[in-house]
């Protein structure tokens, strides 16, 4: 009796396993063919439907097909990211504290801002407390 309890818990974790694996190669498939750039849209839409009727034979068709290049998709894309993040921060990035200073002055010169809150302004640009 203890055999079989033992039996159905390890037949169940395994089968758990084994699904956990199939979801994750199904979803890592759909990214590779969201990524791939050279891969027209009607084509991605055809191995969409192809992983939605026959989601087996068509991931293990997939895998080897086009196998190497998700290799070379997956390695190129942590060398690209750097890049892309240095330019976004270097896109949003403030100005100086030299330009704020500036910019304050000039607020302060048009009579939008009082004496006070330029020191403010002034300080959180040096990065002093106020």
């Amino acid at each position: 009796m203890r055999w079989d309890i033992f039996g159905g818990v390890f037949e169940y974790l395994f089968l758990l396993v084994v699904f956990g694996a199939y979801l994750f190669m199904l979803i890592w498939i759909v990214l590779d063919l969201f990524r791939d750039r050279a891969l027209g849209g009607l084509a991605k839409a055809i191995w969409l439907v192809f992983l939605v009727f026959v989601p087996f034979v068509t991931a293990l068709v997939y895998l080897i097909a086009r196998g190497s290049g998700m290799a070379d998709r997956a390695q190129a894309r942590p060398e690209q990211a750097p890049e892309y993040s240095e330019e976004y921060v270097r896109s949003v990035s403030f100005a100086s504290p030299a330009d704020e200073i500036a910019k304050a002055k000039a607020l302060v010169d048009q009579g939008i801002l009082t004496p006070g809150e330029f020191d403010a302004l002034k300080a959180k640009a040096l990065g002093e407390k106020f």
